[in-house]
């Protein structure tokens, strides 16, 4: 009997520990991705981008990866903030893309520039095709 009283201590502790993880990943996560905002918005107006354009990246990031440098997408390949595809796309920008936000920022924004000229417009192909 008292090796089910441990067993179920165990249980119960390493269900408390699993609850209070996701919250600590979920503020973990809330915090680079408001780090990782506040990155991109001087580079946003560098660029001569004005509020309405941060708007349309802030949103069009937030559905492609929350601002997570480290997401990446198991079945397409897509990887990091800008959820380029694939991934190692971004490395034109640096040898860091996997991890610096920075870098994948920098590689997003041209993308972007390159291929609709602004963000909204890259936010505009977004809500008509679902990918951007």
């Amino acid at each position: 009997m008292p090796m089910l009283r441990r067993t179920g201590v165990l249980a119960l502790t390493a269900i408390l520990v699993a609850a209070g993880g996701a919250s600590a990943a979920q503020a973990h996560s809330s915090r680079a991705s408001s780090a990782n905002k506040s990155i991109a918005e001087p580079m946003v107006a560098k660029r001569g981008w004005n509020k309405a354009q941060f708007r349309c990246l802030e949103r069009l990031w937030t559905r492609e990866s929350d601002w997570n440098h480290r997401a990446a997408n198991g079945s397409s390949g897509a990887y990091g903030i800008p959820q380029a595809l694939p991934g190692h796309k971004m490395a034109t920008s640096g040898r860091d893309w996997r991890t610096n936000p920075r870098t994948q920022i920098k590689w997003g924004l041209s993308y972007i520039k390159q291929r609709y000229g602004t963000p909204c417009g890259a936010w505009a192909q977004f809500q008509s095709h679902r990918w951007y």
